[in-house]
């Protein structure tokens, strides 16, 4: 296996974990992993986990909130519509109250 399949097998196995209702980010995610600068690499494996129906890939948006991922869902809507189904309010393709719903893997799981 390599490094890189590795590393996003890591990803998605810390995107199971984000709540119901709460989204965090690709540089979280990566800062968890020991990779603080490799939030892009934690993006690649992203774009493909979408498929995947046990990982919820609409749970991770940039830095701002943003869906920037949402290119990669079946339709330019499904993220959006998949965060709904979560709990979570969505306008402008940014979450609402991010700071308030922001789940922090540094902080929630243990390294």
């Amino acid at each position: 296996m390599s490094t890189q399949s590795t590393f996003f097998n890591d990803v998605y196995e810390v995107v199971k974990l984000i709540p119901k209702g709460r989204v965090t980010t690709y540089g979280a995610i990566a800062k968890y992993l020991g990779a603080a600068k490799s939030s892009r690499v934690v993006g690649y494996a992203m774009n493909a986990a979408h498929t995947f129906p046990d990982i919820p890939a609409q749970r991770v948006v940039n830095r701002n909130g943003l869906l920037t991922g949402k290119h990669h869902f079946a339709t330019e809507t499904r993220m959006e519509e998949l965060l709904k189904e979560d709990g979570v309010t969505v306008k402008d393709d940014q979450v609402v109250d991010f700071n308030r719903i922001f789940w922090d893997p540094m902080s929630e799981l243990e390294v």
